[in-house]
């Protein structure tokens, strides 16, 4: 690898402002060498806020600098696979926020790019890269808890923060409400801890009664998994609550977990003994941290030649179980996903 990765970012919106470009910014091995944005001023602004030196509108004119290693794209959902499409086409590795695509159609034309161009390409699913999330994926690898026969997750938002949902309320952008926001995230986190299972079948319902937005702002989902175990997930843009809640459980046959806070217990000569490491995780800055691990590992990706095709798969499997769950929503029933 050369001494520093280069990195162009897509779409200057408050993801990329908030957490992705100051996490870039930091990294010794890395340089943001452009950015580029519909809003080429507020791209300006940016580029001379964090010394960058190339600011296009065109995403195509960043694509096309020979340097350029590797594009982060933090654009809205329905332009994804058109912008990694593009950069896998020019040669570059890509980093694209979640959620993926608006459908399994479009995520498959972006993980075939990928592997035609020999590219890495991944999905940023910043909850797995949670210390919490990362502790208890140690416990699952070795499987200490047995076989998890049993796991729910949910993200359950308070209804006052409704209002940053705007630009996700819309179908033809986002292709989804609150489970392309929230529930693809735990089901992404969930099926991570258990191995990367695929799945067998979804039902599923959404509900708008409360926001009356054109998208759900409330869903469930419940998923048998090929191991006859299976996975219920409930998300909320709209709880009528105090709290918000956040959660996922893992119920195996020698023990169980709990994330958020993280609780582990296993079964110990006929015991259930606490094996929580002693060492806390701190939720200070956990949301952030979250981030910049992804960013890492997106980077350590690069040092390697090497395409993870098994990688690619469980992202699609992701989008198939998406494109189930709304689809037995609509239709009230259960859908076969892998048959």
């Amino acid at each position: 690898m050369k001494d520093k990765i280069k990195v162009g970012i897509v779409g200057i919106g408050k993801i990329a402002q908030v957490t992705h470009l100051p996490i870039w910014k930091k990294l010794d091995n890395v340089e943001i060498v452009g950015i580029c944005d519909h809003n080429e001023r507020v791209a300006r602004g940016v580029a001379e806020k964090y010394k960058i030196k190339h600011v296009y509108k065109n995403p195509e004119d960043l694509f096309k600098i020979d340097e350029l290693d590797a594009v982060d794209i933090c654009t809205p959902t329905q332009s994804h696979k058109e912008l990694a499409v593009a950069a896998l086409e020019h040669g570059k590795h890509v980093l694209v926020e979640k959620p993926m695509a608006r459908n399994y159609k479009e995520a498959k034309e972006m993980v075939d790019c990928a592997i035609k161009h020999q590219k890495h390409l991944m999905v940023g699913m910043n909850v797995r890269f949670r210390q919490d999330a990362r502790i208890l994926k140690t416990f699952t690898q070795k499987e200490e808890l047995g076989d998890i026969f049993y796991a729910k997750a949910g993200w359950l938002q308070r209804r006052d923060g409704l209002a940053h949902k705007t630009l996700m309320a819309q179908t033809e952008v986002s292709g989804g409400g609150v489970f392309m926001d929230l529930g693809i995230q735990m089901l992404d986190v969930s099926l991570w801890l258990m191995g990367d299972l695929k799945a067998k079948s979804v039902s599923a319902s959404v509900y708008n009664n409360i926001s009356g937005l054109p998208v759900e702002d409330s869903a469930s989902a419940f998923i048998r998994l090929e191991n006859e175990s299976t996975l219920t997930i409930e998300v909320s843009w709209t709880l009528l609550s105090e709290n918000d809640f956040f959660y996922t459980n893992l119920f195996g046959e020698n023990g169980g977990a709990l994330l958020n806070p993280l609780r582990i217990h296993k079964e110990l000569h006929g015991n259930l003994v606490n094996v929580t490491p002693a060492k806390s995780v701190s939720l200070q800055n956990i949301y952030k941290k979250s981030y910049e691990n992804e960013i890492v590992h997106f980077v350590n990706l690069l040092s390697s030649d090497k395409i993870f095709p098994l990688e690619y798969e469980a992202m699609l499997e992701r989008m198939k179980i998406v494109d189930a769950v709304y689809q037995s929503a609509k239709i009230g029933k259960e859908v076969i996903v892998n048959s």
